[in-house]
């Protein structure tokens, strides 16, 4: 608990502020409080004292140092028919199962392409300071970025079957069945491995092809990369050299 305290402190402090205050004014005083503004942690200022450095390059190598991708999921379901008919001499022979599958995709975007993506001719990253620390005041800064298009699964095995909401929901099959001709010729055929395969080709297709689909994965893809980058690599490295991030955006480049 001390540990959180001390890490949390400003905002605790800020909420303590506001409890108080609200507290001294329903009982008729009026005292004047430190203002204290509210700041997580990682949004935290250093002593805005450094008004010489060039922002960009330090910046840039936090951004070249990232490993993982983001990834964008997306759950989805839908029903589909699998059958198969042969004919035991004159008699027709036909059995299918409707099936119930919830797939799971994940689209991802690579947030570090190369040291040639970020070449200064290339355009793809830009930081400009509006003003520099001073006199204890922050300096502030904004950013732009561009990074290649969210990629959308790229094979089947890159999509699962959820098992626990997927199941056969109904069965047909034709007057013959379940004769033993028939019975013998296509019950083989539909062991529950060969529908979750299918549901599986059926759902990678979907993750490329579906709007209803690629949207999701597309748009959760593209909020996680933005807030990947900002959080945990662009606004503490900025904070700690004394400026504020006042905007930063990313735009998506061309296929």
């Amino acid at each position: 608990m001390v540990a959180v305290g001390l890490i949390f402190r400003r905002a605790i402090a800020y909420v303590v502020l506001i409890a108080l205050s609200a507290a001294l004014h329903l009982v008729g005083l009026n005292l004047h409080l430190p203002s204290i503004r509210f700041g997580w942690p990682w949004q935290t200022i250093s002593a805005a004292t450094t008004t010489n450095t060039d922002l960009g390059p330090w910046v840039l190598q936090k951004i070249e140092g990232i490993s993982r991708p983001a990834l964008g999921q997306a759950n989805f379901s839908f029903y589909f028919t699998h059958k198969v008919s042969k004919s035991i001499g004159p008699w027709p022979c036909w059995y299918a199962s409707t099936f119930y599958a919830v797939g799971h995709a994940s689209a991802t975007v690579d947030l570090n392409p190369g040291p040639a993506w970020w070449a200064p001719d290339a355009g793809h990253y830009r930081l400009q300071v509006l003003s520099r620390p001073a006199d204890g005041n922050p300096g502030h800064v904004t950013i732009m970025m561009v990074l290649p298009l969210p990629q959308l699964p790229q094979s089947v095995h890159d999509v699962t079957i959820d098992n626990l909401p997927s199941r056969p929901i109904d069965t047909q099959h034709s007057w013959t069945y379940p004769g033993f001709g028939c019975g013998v010729l296509l019950r083989p055929q539909f062991a529950e491995s060969i529908l979750y395969s299918e549901a599986q080709h059926i759902a990678f297709y979907k993750s490329q092809h579906s709007p209803q689909v690629t949207g999701p994965l597309v748009r959760t893809a593209e909020t996680e990369a933005a807030q990947t980058i900002r959080d945990n690599f662009i606004q503490p490295t900025v904070n700690a050299f004394g400026y504020t991030l006042d905007r930063f955006t990313i735009r998506w480049a061309a296929p």
